[in-house]
C-alpha cells in the first residue's frame, strides 16, 4: 500500500499536474467572478452619464482594502465583486507557489525548499507591505 505522502506516490507529474489544474481553476473562477460584476454593474450603471475625468478623485477603502473589498462583496456590490475577482487572480499564482513549495517540502529537497520560501516572501512582502490600513 502506498503512502499519501511518500515521494513515490507523489511523482513530478503529479504535481505539474495538480499546480496546472490549480491555475486553469483559479483563472476561470476569477474570469467568471470579474465577469459577473461587471455584467451586474452596466445593468445597474449602463445608462449613466459620462464621468469627469477632469480632476482626480481617488477611491475609499471599499476598493483598496482586503476588509472594504470583502464586506462589499457580500453586500453585493458591484464593483467590490469585481475586485474580488481581481483578488482571487492575483491569489491563483501565490497559491501556486505554495503548492511547489509543499510538493519540494514533500521532496525534502532543501534547495528548492530555500528558494521557494524567499520567492513566496518577496511576493507576501510586496503585497502585504502596501496595503493601505
Amino acid at each position: 500500500m502506498k503512502k499519501i505522502f511518500s515521494k513515490h506516490y507523489w511523482a513530478d507529474k503529479d504535481v505539474e499536474q495538480l499546480v496546472g489544474q490549480m491555475l486553469i481553476t483559479g483563472v476561470i473562477t476569477a474570469s467568471l467572478v470579474v465577469l459577473i460584476g461587471g455584467i451586474v454593474y452596466l445593468t445597474q450603471h449602463g445608462q449613466g452619464g459620462v464621468p469627469d475625468y477632469r480632476v482626480f478623485k481617488g477611491e475609499g477603502a471599499g476598493y483598496t482594502t482586503f476588509s472594504g473589498i470583502f464586506k462589499g462583496a457580500l453586500r453585493l456590490s458591484t464593483t467590490e465583486i469585481i475586485q474580488l475577482g481581481v483578488l482571487v487572480l492575483i491569489a491563483t499564482p501565490i497559491l501556486r507557489v505554495a503548492c511547489s513549495l509543499f510538493a519540494f517540502i514533500l521532496e525534502r529537497d532543501q534547495l528548492y525548499i530555500f528558494i521557494t520560501l524567499i520567492v513566496l516572501c518577496v511576493i507576501l512582502f510586496s503585497i502585504f507591505g502596501g496595503i493601505k490600513s
